[in-house]
């Protein structure tokens, strides 16, 4: 093939926003849906808002462009451990399916279904800045021999004999010469290995309609097939096959090209097409599947969606076995530990040549790639494809009601291999097939959709979703889907269906697994708490001097957790140097920040979601895994990492384990030089011999009787992970189990860096120790005595202290979607700041160190720094204050000082430049405290008149204010925010809890400065609004109706925060106010949880999916996406800027916080200057800058931020505890206590009276006041934030006239104006600000550009159509009635949300008082109904997908079947996951099951279902719900609010329902009796329901079946409440008696 000339690079014409058509391959056979298509993109206006997903049209404008080949990669030098970097640049989702036959029988229809399918599923993947190259899509079907054997004959060849045949689908180097090479190279390969190469057949494709990108990349494809004569057993001529293609790629390591040859496929059974392309081009580019010779029995189909705009040919999937829709999240750990296995993995199969498929795993592929590498070799080693998944990927099985009970083999052969396998962790659907079984399995969580269905005519059909192939529907036997840890097996050669539990039992009967578990595990039984203490109080203070305590760490952490068992909370953000910039000692594990999930894969929440997780790991030798037998059993099970004394000593004593305790101390006495890493490579060979010499647990020990001055000790978490890494690259690492018997460790976040980095348990003895002398102690005592504090026993505060400890490790796992300890240790889930390569290297290999920082003679110098404090004659008598979380004199610097504050107030109160000059240079003078204060900007220009620069009015426009929640700061100050942001032409945020409609409109009624309007504010002025500009839509979704959407300028949907990124949070029922409850559309006194960004953005495909949701109710309205910053956010923004959000905000990790636990203010996400600059860079780099206005936020304080930010490539300004400083603010830092003391962060709930605790050097006083008298004392007026932010402005102009520039516009992007400053740090010289420096380009488009051009758009919808009918509009304008039945189609999506808002814009969320009765038959895409209205009646005749009823605020939602269906209608699933998800009214019927997490967060909805899968009425506030049927697991968690009714026809309910929060009884209030039965009776009459006609039909039989679910607020409620009427006399009589 001739080489084309390279494509020229993106300019700002190839942006041109192109109209999105709808997909041009809709679905076979519907021609009204292509007619309509038609019609649509006609009907787009000529000048469209940009749509910057698939524009069909583009094809033809981009289509010729051509490719030359690309210049090879630099190669990096290999590495034994994963590297961070390679994992993180490639990352996805997508949609995914398959079509099998029952019967086996090959035909070329089963191919065309499955190609509809993938065309339908557009949406669920992503586009290149070209807006043509797809980033993935393929499809896995049996070898189609008829097409080949047509193909030989037209060769002159002999028909193929198809058992020993085996066909290669490769990808070749484009080069011709290069491409010969890898040719030659593979065929000596295969003659070497005694097989005969048949010939090599060029695949035809149509090049024209690939995308630019893609063509760039695109290899030679071509098909080889070779006779393999020397087997018989078609699955050893799979092994062989998998031998050769293993040899072929080690023998082509060191070629130039190695990177450019791969095997989508090789095998007897089975073949894979795929490519770089879009979902309907896949069929257009591979002739071969236009070609009815092509017939097979089955086909898997996938569509990709990368974050990575750079995906390559290779990582398109499916796979060689798998299609994976999903994130791994364990897999650095999980290559490691296949690494680490490579020396010990054999079995008989391979006939000694397992040396010869080495290695397992590959960093740079993706991380599908390497879980289809995994599943791959254990198939291969003679496990079915149902086993190796069920090894990799084990479901939630613990206290799993139904598998204890009826299945309790399947528990033992998941707990004989948590043993062997550390689990493939995060969320994922993945469909395999070898060519004899094709199958499905969901992750543990269930957060993939997967449905399903069979017909009568023998085919079974699994999909992303629903509609994706046309269906007769009296066909249709059964629909269901697979809900959490479930499997669906078909087996082709028998035509079997297998659903999960027969599936797994089969698999797990195979061997006597709870025989080994009973004969060979250990499991600890838990030991007694040392009742006393062990060292005097004088050697317990020593210790903590040495070993880096400080007296916040024992008071405010440790103590904290022995008292209460739970981790102490903070506010306010991080706002101290990092550990490197410090001029302060800090322990290593200061040095190591806790990543998180957002966008590509979600956190769990731990509280409510536990039973998906476990803490459980097992210790001693890992065996084979590709043998089976009682030998791997041998192991002890702990239930927990967390050691006390007496366990450790069990583990001591374990004869199997032949235990070594090393010492970790390293010599000072020949200098410390040298010393540390001598003493660590020392240390690792001892361990090695011991491993050797067959010890089974190494306990790495810093336990002495007696320190010595010159012997300290070496920081535990080096120890650890230099162990760790030795053991991996000597091929040992199987072989034992690491303990870190320490004093080092104290917080969750240090049990996590230990574990994170290989321990498998920890015995945190000094911290114990420290709980046992804290509760011996003369105050402690006192206290209790006095009912100062609760009571608790020595042995109490040791188990409160582990159990706080346990909890925290949950949090930390589940913020990265993490469910298994197991899978989490040595997973090395953390990002360095501030350590060389040299220590990365050494014990913490892969992670990923962007700024350099400290050397080991370094770390070791620090270490030294706290042990010398213990034998030093001047050290104090008590713990040293470092400072690190209360600002004090003497102690670490903080950023918000009371210094810096007074300063401000006095600048802006006082409107004197010279003031603000002084606020101006204490910053300046300020200690090093972030990144960019090693950076100062240069020019290349001559200064020019500030008079030149652009005014202060214009550069106000770029500035933002954070998302502060009205709830966690006071009305007073939420709304002095707002308006004076909306006087300058700025953005306030309205955080999460919605917006009082009253601050939407201006001011008119203004007389000296106050408004009846709002007469707690002072200080306006006529014209001023209180709204804000921005509205965010967080994970709560509290106050999010469909007339809060449709006001916003800018809507934020909240992924993650700062100050506690991938965590959820919780207004405590004392914050709300009955204003904040009406606000919230809940009740005053409940607590509103807040659950992690979960839901519905828990993929980059369903974020995309909210996002189209959000330009379909107000499609005047940008959408931003607030992310934290973290080491891989380049590769996320870039699935975000795909996903058609219009703004990506970054925030760094020291975001302010009304209330956080203190390890994640302290541990978690990154600077923002990292996550900019790479975000801004890897945009650039991929075409994608112009899409995206880029905001940036964290710890800003002054113009020098702005222009720093600026220069990174920020083209807005978020400013966040300084504005509240601005208005008032004294940074008590009590905000989590609701007991402000300038009624800044108050709220006010009844009159009684507060008492303030203040920390000042651990002297507590307390201020009696009223919150009524707190909030009174709120000072701001919004002219004092006016004048900061004009202050900010004209800092900058002067700058800009000093940098020569007249812009602001002018210097963003601008790297190269930026230097390293002279600074000398106290720690190290060793900073590498590289990365900050350097520079990808401009975009094409300035700032201004970017900032104002249009909101993207949806393209053209199915909602303009239905506004377009005449009817409908008069009925909306008029408030008429009207009837209309419309067709649907998946790839209709969010129908209804554009009317809805036009609706809501024009009548609010209750005004409208005419009828919409709109009718839809067939199959409707994602979020159906959302944000419904009051007088919109929809009907669904046929099934829809996930999110039905999103955010609806009112009107009626009706789904029922087709009539004469083939199944019936109560044991289908017919809507999907996440239904009524934050509703805030109307009502919902549907005929038949829904999926996972039906009604989750509903405020005030109503719904009748026939079924749920688990996490029914999760987070519900509000509202009823009635389930017909049977439910999932983890019923009602976290519900503070509404009632559920549930029929339990056969008694299972019980286990499933969590009883944290809500009770069970039976319906016996009449009022309750009553509700229940009006609604079943409108739920009949809407769907002609059978089941629920029955039920009234035999209601007395009935009623008493069914179970009514009760949160705390509704106990007294007249439908809970028997004895309501004198629950009410008795509130009554109380009150009188108060007056």
């Amino acid at each position: 093939m001739a080489t084309l000339p390279r494509a020229a690079p993106t300019t700002a014409a190839a942006l041109l926003p192109l109209p999105r058509a709808a997909p041009t391959l809709l679905l076979a056979g519907r021609a009204a849906a292509a007619r309509r298509s038609r019609l649509r993109a006609r009907g787009a206006p000529a000048a469209a808002r940009p749509s910057w997903g698939v524009a069909s049209s583009a094809r033809a404008v981009l289509g010729g462009v051509a490719r030359q080949e690309a210049p090879p990669a630099p190669q990096k030098p290999t590495q034994q451990a994963a590297d961070l970097n390679d994992i993180l640049s490639e990352r996805g989702a997508c949609g995914v399916g398959f079509v099998a036959n029952l019967k086996n029988v090959p035909s070329f229809n089963i191919v065309r279904d499955a190609l509809t399918a993938l065309g339908c599923m557009e949406h669920r993947g992503g586009c290149g800045a070209d807006n043509d190259s797809g980033d993935g899509a393929g499809l896995m079907s049996a070898i189609p021999w008829d097409l080949f054997d047509d193909w030989a004959n037209k060769q002159g060849l002999a028909p193929f004999d198809r058992k020993n045949t085996g066909v290669g689908m490769v990808f070749l180097p484009q080069d011709e010469k290069s491409m010969e090479e890898a040719k030659a190279a593979t065929e000596k390969v295969f003659t070497d290995e005694g097989l005969e190469v048949l010939g090599w057949r060029p695949v035809p494709f149509n090049v024209s309609v690939v995308g630019r990108y893609a063509k760039e990349t695109m290899p030679n494809i071509q098909q080889i097939f070779v006779k393999v004569a020397k087997e018989d057993n078609p699955d050893d001529i799979e092994r062989e096959l998998y031998i050769c293609r293993k040899l072929i790629e080690r023998a082509s390591k060191s070629s130039s090209w190695a990177d450019e040859l791969y095997f989508c496929s090789l095998s007897c059974r089975t073949i894979v097409y795929k490519g770089m392309l879009r979902s309907e081009v896949l069929e257009q580019f591979y002739l071969d599947l236009q070609n009815e010779l092509y017939k097979s029995p089955f086909a898997i189909y996938h569509r990709r969606y990368s974050t990575n705009t750079s995906p390559r040919w290779p990582l398109a999937q499916p796979m060689r076995l798998l299609g994976h829709n999903g994130e791994i999240n364990t897999i650095q750990g999980n290559l490691n530990w296949m690494r680490s296995r490579e020396a010990t993995l054999q079995s008989p199969v391979w006939r000694g040549r397992e040396h010869e498929i080495r290695p397992f795993g590959d960093p740079k592929a993706s991380d599908s790639a390497n879980l289809d590498s995994t599943a791959e070799l254990l198939l291969r080693s003679g496990r079915s494809p149902a086993e190796a998944l069920m090894i990799l990927v084990p479901e939630a099985y613990k206290n799993h009601p139904t598998l204890s009970i009826k299945y309790p083999e399947v528990i033992d052969f998941y707990d004989y291999y948590k043993g062997q396998m550390e689990a493939w962790d995060g969320p994922a659907l993945l469909l395999f097939s070898d060519g004899r079984t094709v199958g499905a399995t969901l992750d543990r969580n269930g957060l993939r959709p997967a449905r399903y269905w069979r017909t009568s005519d023998d085919f079974v059909y699994v999909a992303s979703e629903v509609g994706v192939i046309p269906m007769d529907e009296s066909k249709v036997v059964m629909k269901g889907r697979l809900g959490p840890g479930m499997m669906i097996t078909v087996d082709l050669q028998t035509g079997q269906v297998l659903e999960n539990t027969e599936v797994k039992k089969s698999v797990a009967s195979a061997n006597p697994y709870g025989t080994w578990l009973q004969e060979r595990t250990r499991s600890i039984k838990p030991v007694n708490f040392l009742p006393s203490t062990v060292m005097d109080n004088e050697s317990v203070l020593r210790h903590q001097q040495a070993f880096g305590y400080s007296s916040e760490d024992v008071q405010l952490v440790i103590e904290s957790m022995a008292s209460q068992g739970k981790e102490p909370t903070f506010c306010m953000g991080d706002d101290i140097p990092l550990a490197v910039l410090s001029q302060k000692p800090h322990m290593l594990y200061d040095y190591f920040k806790q990543r998180f999930a957002q966008v590509t894969n979600p956190a769990i929440d731990p509280l409510r979601e536990g039973l998906v997780m476990s803490l459980e790991v097992n210790i001693g030798k890992r065996g084979n895994i590709l043998e089976v037998g009682p030998e791997n059993a041998d192991q002890v099970a702990l239930s927990s990492p967390v050691l006390n004394e007496g366990e450790l000593e069990t583990l001591l004593k374990d004869p199997k384990l032949k235990p070594k305790v090393l010492s970790t101390y390293f010599d000072i006495r020949k200098g410390l030089d040298g010393s540390l890493d001598s003493t660590i490579k020392a240390l690792c060979e001892e361990a090695d011999a011991a491993v050797r010499s067959g010890c089974q647990l190494l306990v790495l020990s810093d336990r002495s009787e007696a320190p010595e001055p010159t012997r300290p000790a070496i920081p535990i978490l080096l120890a650890v992970g230099a162990i760790h890494q030795h053991l991996i690259q000597n091929g040992l690492r199987m072989s034992a189990s690491i303990v870190a018997d320490t004093a080092q460790c104290f917080s969750t976040h240090h049990f996590a860096c230990l574990i994170g980095y290989g321990a498998s348990a920890v015995c945190p003895y000094l911290a114990l120790e420290t709980c046992r002398q804290w509760r011996l102690s003369n105050k402690t005592v006192n206290l209790m005595r006095n009912g100062k504090m609760p009571t608790v026993t020595i042995e109490q505060a040791q188990r409160n202290f582990i159990k706080a400890v346990k909890s925290g490790l949950l949090k930390i796992l589940s913020k990265m979607g993490i469910s298994l300890l197991s899978s989490y240790c040595g997973a090395q889930i953390f990002e360095i700041y501030g350590l060389g390569q040299e220590v990365v290297d050494l014990a913490f290999c892969g992670s990923v160190s962007k700024i350099g920082g400290l050397t080991l003679d370094e770390l070791g110098r620090e270490t030294l720094s706290f042990w010398v404090k213990a034998f030093s004659e001047d050290t104090a008598k008590r713990l040293e204050n470092f400072g690190f979380i209360q600002s004090r004199p003497g102690g670490e610097y903080h950023a918000n000082n009371p210094e810096m504050s007074k300063l401000l107030h006095k600048a802006i109160r006082e409107k004197r430049d010279n003031a603000y000059t002084v606020y101006q240079q204490h910053l300046a003078s300020r200690p090093v405290n972030v990144l960019r204060d090693l950076l100062e900007l240069k020019s290349d220009r001559a200064p020019i008149p500030i008079g030149k620069v652009e005014p202060a009015t214009s550069i106000v426009e770029h500035f933002c204010t954070g998302g502060m929640s009205l709830g966690a700061i006071s009305r007073e100050t939420h709304e002095a925010i707002a308006i004076a942001m909306n006087r300058i032409g700025g953005k306030s945020n309205s955080g999460e809890g919605g917006e009082d409609p009253i601050r939407w409109n201006p001011l008119t009624d203004v007389v000296d400065g106050y408004s009846p309007t709002l007469p707690h504010l002072k200080g306006l002025q006529n014209g001023d609004t209180a709204t804000s500009a921005i509205k965010q839509v967080a994970s709560g979704r509290f106050g999010v109706t469909p007339t809060f959407l449709v006001n916003a300028e800018q809507i934020e949907i909240k992924i993650a925060q700062g100050a506690k990124p991938g965590e959820g949070g919780q207004l405590p029922g004392k914050k709300v106010s009955a204003y904040i409850a009406r606000l919230r559309n809940s009740k005053p006194g409940v607590p509103l949880i807040s659950p992690p960004p979960h839901h519905d953005i828990y993929s980059i495909e369903d974020l995309a999916q909210l996002i189209y949701d959000l330009h379909q109710i107000n499609p005047k309205a940008k959408v931003s996406v607030k992310l934290v910053a973290e080491a891989g956010i380049g590769t996320v923004a870039s699935g975000v800027s795909k996903g058609n959000a219009d703004v990506i905000q970054i925030s760094g990790h020291d975001g302010g916080t009304g209330a956080s636990p203190i390890s994640s203010i302290k541990h978690a996400g990154g600077p923002w200057e990292l996550g900019l600059t790479e975000t801004n860079q890897t945009l650039i780099q991929n075409g994608l800058r112009e899409r995206v206005v880029l905001r940036v936020d964290g710890g800003f304080r002054s113009g020098q931020d702005v222009l720093m930010a600026a220069a990174m490539g920020a083209d807005e300004y978020g400013f966040g505890s300084v504005a509240m400083i601005a208005t008032g603010c004294v940074m008590a830092r009590i905000c989590h206590t609701n007991n402000c003391p300038v009624g800044v962060a108050s709220q006010v709930v009844g009159t009684q009276v507060i008492f303030v605790f203040l920390l000042l050097d651990y002297l507590l006083y307390s201020i009696p006041l009223q919150r009524e008298e707190l909030r009174a004392r709120f000072p701001g007026v919004p002219g004092d934030l006016v004048n900061y932010f004009l202050f900010v402005a004209e800092e900058v102009r002067a700058a800009l006239a000093q940098l020569g520039y007249e812009k602001l516009d002018d210097i963003i992007g601008r790297t190269d104006l930026l230097k390293p400053k002279h600074v000398s740090l106290v720690k190290t010289q060793h900073i590498d600000l590289g990365y900050l420096l350097s520079n990808a380009g401009l975009p094409e488009w300035s700032s201004s550009k970017i900032r104002s051009q249009e909101v993207h758009t949806n393209g053209p919808v199915l909602d303009e159509m239905i506004l377009a009918d005449p009817e409908i509009a008069d009925a909306i304008e008029n408030e008429k009635e009207v009837s209309k039945t419309f067709q649907i189609y998946n790839v209709d999506r969010a129908v209804c949300g554009r009317v809805a808002g036009v609706i809501a814009k024009k009548y609010g969320d209750t005004g409208f008082a005419g009828q919409l009765n709109i009718t839809f038959n067939g199959s409707a895409g994602q979020s159906f109904g959302c944000f419904l209205t009051p007088g919109m009646n929809v009907r669904l005749v046929g099934e829809a997908n996930d999110y039905v009823g999103k955010g609806m605020a009112g009107g009626e939602l009706v789904v029922v079947p087709v009539d004469k269906t083939g199944f019936v209608p109560e044991e289908a699933t017919i809507v999907g996951n996440t239904c009524l998800y934050g509703a805030t009214g109307g009502q919902v019927f549907v005929r038949g099951k829904a999926g996972e997490r039906f009604a989750v967060r509903n405020s005030l909805g109503q719904a009748v279902v026939e079924g749920t899968g688990d996490h029914c009425c999760e987070y519900m506030t509000g509202g009823c719900v009635v389930v017909l049927g049977k439910v999932g697991r983890n019923v009602a968690a976290g519900m503070t609010g509404g009632l559920a009714y549930i029929l339990d026809e056969d008694d299972t309910l019980v286990p499933k329902v969590n009883k944290e929060i809500v009770k069970m009884q039976r319906v016996n209030a009449p009022a309750g009796q009553m509700q229940l039965k009006s609604l079943i009776e409108a739920y009949v009459e809407k769907t002609g329901s059978e089941k629920g006609a029955t039920i009234l039909r035999e209601w007395e039989a009935y009623l008493p079946l069914f179970w009514q679910l009760v949160p705390p607020s509704e106990e007294d409620s007249p439908e809970a409440c028997v004895e309501f009427e004198r629950v009410l006399a008795r509130q009554a009589t109380t009150q009188l008696s108060a007056k």
